[in-house]
């Protein structure tokens, strides 16, 4: 027994003085944990299928989604209702999965600076949602969200959408060589203002 014990103690001894082995163990371990976590996920349906309703971006949304990206909304705004009382009854469904099968990557997050965005989709006019990104404080004056004139001012880049829908599909979301061929004629003309709008309203429709 005191063998035993001495040979144990010496072993947990050069794991913990040695760097080098400490680092390869404990991502070994990180690597076995992550894989229990996550390689289910890529089986299980709720996680890799749409929900009933959820269908691609137009490309006019795909178009908003990326200026959405690019001005850094989620540094602001979720797009996640956790299953909670209090966050239900104040934004609705829960998120689930299947609605952010499409989003690359997706918006979820639990920054609230501003409210929550999953389900903004219908709730306000697009004449309020123009109104608001020119100026917040117009139809909210407590707000504390910078103003995006220069949306209404600049045209929307149709010429990208075409490039950005076929990379898109070859990580899974379902365009078709008419949706594609489309992209441009469809956006072009648009502002980054409409393209935004376009975005924001179709959020969280499927689960209303």
């Amino acid at each position: 027994m005191a063998n035993q014990n001495t040979k144990s103690g010496l072993s947990h001894e050069a794991i913990e003085t040695n760097n080098f082995l400490m680092i390869v163990l404990i991502l070994v371990v990180l690597l076995v944990g992550g894989m229990v976590e996550i390689v289910p996920l890529f089986f299980q349906k709720s996680t890799t299928e749409p929900i009933k309703g959820v269908l691609p971006y137009t490309a006019l949304q795909l178009a908003g989604r990326d200026i959405y990206v690019r001005e850094g909304c989620y540094n602001c705004h979720s797009q996640m209702i956790r299953p909670f009382r209090a966050e239900t009854l104040r934004y609705g469904h829960y998120s689930v999965a299947g609605e952010s099968v499409y989003d690359h990557p997706f918006q979820w997050g639990s920054k609230r600076t501003g409210p929550d965005l999953a389900r903004v989709g219908g709730k306000y006019s697009d004449e309020w949602h123009h109104t608001h990104l020119n100026n917040p404080r117009d139809v909210v004056p407590e707000s504390n969200m910078p103003a995006y004139p220069w949306l209404e001012k600049t045209p929307a880049d149709a010429d990208v959408m075409p490039t950005h829908m076929k990379a898109l599909r070859v990580v899974g979301v379902p365009y078709t060589d008419e949706q594609i061929n489309k992209a441009v004629e469809d956006v072009k003309g648009k502002t980054e203002l409409e393209a935004l709008v376009a975005y924001l309203q179709v959020l969280g429709l499927a689960l209303k």
